[in-house]
């Protein structure tokens, strides 16, 4: 039962994204006039969650461009927009419509944080009663800025609320070290203040602190202090409530992911939206076209694994069977992949990712927009495979990394019980490290991970994987360079308004 339902618009205290400082500013409001209690700093908050669940976050826009980008899932080769197409053949360009709209969207998310932390220094009250409520803010900013920075490298930070429009308009970026250095110092102040547990996930406590902490050490390489983080939540599975889920497949299980000891931080989605606000957009952009099976009228076929991937994963992986849709249901008669196209030709002939639409519930609009399945943004097994990766750097070939990848690859195995094995004792340090991102690749397939794991490690380069060459899973893909495509580029709009984010990212 979802009992948090986010405020959608939060009009008048979250200010909209950079674009929009040359337009109206009608979202600038100062602090001290609004904020008089708790209640006014929640509100706040809720207001920056609330703008996570619109289709520029992680519903469609941002989600879509992550999963396109990294090598785990194809575009339908009848989609032709400009945008989409850029993102899945490495081309991405600086006026990306898709860009164009989470950008701001993200900055919308960081005002309504801010506005929560400035307005709470006029709640009179002490420190013990707010800052567990203000630590959610602080969380909130860390969490878009950390998917800022891997995407764009140097970008704006801003950490007050805008009440002077000259100046906000004239920003300057801030280094890639100084934004790094802002998370870390906003999810430490969230670890210390959030509570050990909260009635939801999709409210962080502290374990998502500690989580995303562990996730941003990981991917600065700084192993210590990622397998420290790690360890520390895995030391502290009692206490914060945590467990693997016995069965992967409820973990993608509306009705059982509440329940849950698995996730750690969720967008969630409950069933209802306001225009484009709440809609769970994957299920579509996932799902196979004219399909029966889930009463949704079929999905749109957009995002579709390339063959390799179905492929190239072992059949007694049980993740396999619970990842992807290998037949659909037409005419009320069960079709294999093969038989995609013989009922609507613009569909495509592969298995299609399953995690959105098998359990997503039902769905209030056509395929499957209005479904209530949480997304995951971290989850304990992460973490483990975080601890893992982290210490093999540290002090490769210990038990205790085997250990945490073997307590993942147990729930993998639990329908077969032959595969995937355990992990070899005694592994080399660069055996391991290519097992683990192996490990990563499935387990959080199709969980928006992938392409941040490619840009972190180099996966790029002949040295790093060469995912993007003649032998990658969506074959070659020329247009990849190392030295332009682990970043996006700012969006051409931003840099009309305000030349002083210029130069722009290398090669754009």
């Amino acid at each position: 039962m979802k009992k948090f339902k986010y405020l959608f618009l939060l009009i008048g205290v979250s200010i909209v994204g950079c674009s929009d400082l040359e337009e109206n500013p009608v979202g600038l409001l100062a602090p001290e006039g609004f904020f008089k209690s708790t209640s006014d700093i929640q509100t706040a908050v809720n207001g920056a969650y609330g703008h996570m669940l619109h289709r520029f976050f992680m519903s469609r826009e941002m989600s879509m461009s992550l999963m396109l980008a990294s090598d785990m899932v194809d575009l339908n080769v009848n989609v032709t927009n400009a945008e989409r197409v850029q993102f899945n053949n490495v081309g991405v360009l600086a006026d990306n419509a898709n860009i164009e709209v989470y950008w701001p969207k993200c900055y919308q998310i960081i005002g309504a944080a801010n506005q929560a932390i400035a307005g709470a220094k006029d709640v009179n009250v002490a420190d013990e009663i707010k800052n567990p409520i203000v630590a959610q803010a602080y969380f909130a900013r860390a969490f878009v800025y950390f998917h800022l920075v891997r995407q764009f490298g140097d970008i704006p930070y801003l950490d007050a609320p805008v009440t002077n429009i000259q100046a906000a308009s004239s920003i300057s970026k801030t280094s890639v070290a100084d934004v790094y250095t802002n998370i870390i110092a906003d999810l430490e102040f969230a670890k210390e203040w959030l509570p050990n547990t909260q009635a939801g996930r999709s409210i962080p406590a502290k374990s998502a602190a500690s989580a995303f902490l562990a996730d941003v050490y990981l991917t600065m390489a700084d192993f210590p202090k990622a397998y420290a983080e790690a360890k520390d939540i895995i030391d502290k599975e009692g206490i914060y409530n945590l467990g693997l889920e016995p069965d992967f497949q409820n973990l993608f299980d509306f009705s059982k992911q509440d329940a849950s000891k698995e996730p750690i931080f969720v967008l969630d989605f409950f069933g209802a939206s306001d225009g484009d606000q709440g809609r769970n957009y994957q299920a579509p952009f996932t799902g196979i076209r004219a399909d029966e099976q889930y009463g949704y009228g079929g999905g749109w076929s957009v995002e579709v694994p390339s063959m390799a991937v179905y492929d190239t994963w072992n059949d007694l992986d049980y993740r396999k069977a619970v990842s992807f849709d290998a037949t659909g249901v037409f005419g009320g008669v069960v079709h294999p992949y093969t038989d995609f196209t013989n009922f609507y030709a613009a569909g495509v002939n592969r298995p299609h990712i399953a995690k959105y639409n098998r359990g997503a519930g039902p769905s209030a609009e056509g395929n499957g927009r209005t479904t209530s399945l949480n997304y995951t943004m971290m989850r304990y097994a992460e973490v483990l495979l975080i601890a893992a990766e982290a210490l093999n750097e540290v002090t490769p070939g210990t038990t205790e990394a085997d250990g945490y990848v073997n307590r993942v690859r147990t729930r993998a195995r639990n329908v077969t019980g032959t595969f995937p094995a355990n992990v070899t004792a005694g592994m080399s340090k660069d055996a391991f490290r290519t097992m683990v991102l192996e490990e990563r690749r499935l387990e959080l397939a199709f969980e928006f991970k992938r392409w941040y794991d490619i840009a972190r490690r180099d996966m790029g380069s002949s040295t790093g994987g060469d995912v993007f060459g003649a032998s990658g899973l969506e074959g070659a893909k020329p247009n990849f360079n190392t030295t332009r495509n682990y970043l996006f580029p700012l969006p051409a709009n931003e840099l009309v308004r305000n030349p002083n984010l210029l130069p722009q990212n290398p090669g754009y």
